[in-house]
């Protein structure tokens, strides 16, 4: 699964959203690092729909614009969760083998510098 993949399942993890609630929310889970324009986003939606791992969930007017709200599906919460588990396992074997790296470099002397 590709990274703005599986931050918008996570953006609609814990409420439906409008589309640009789930840009804000993609914005924060990355700590800014993914940006989604619209066109990428309502494409992604669009394919995530059709996959049945996200479902519209409702329409309402504000100040004259149509705002449309999704959700994630039970699908798309059990692919959530599957994706969680397979990044948290390769995070899982990164982290030992930097700790290994980690104790098997040798010591580095540190000399005094000339006064």
């Amino acid at each position: 699964m590709r990274e703005p993949t599986f931050l918008i399942l996570a953006a609609l993890a814990d409420q439906p959203r409008h589309g640009y609630g789930i840009i804000q929310e993609v914005a924060a889970l990355s700590a800014g690092r993914v940006t989604l324009l619209p066109g990428t986003l309502y494409t992604a939606l669009d394919r995530l729909a059709a996959q049945g791992l996200v479902a519209r969930d409702r329409e309402e007017v504000v100040d004259g614009r149509l705002r449309r709200y999704y959700r994630l599906t039970s699908d798309g919460l059990a692919a959530l969760d599957a994706e969680t588990a397979r990044l948290r396992a390769l995070a899982t074997v990164a982290e030992r083998k930097l700790r290994r790296h980690v104790r098997d470099q040798p010591a580095v002397a540190v000399r005094p510098r000339p006064a």
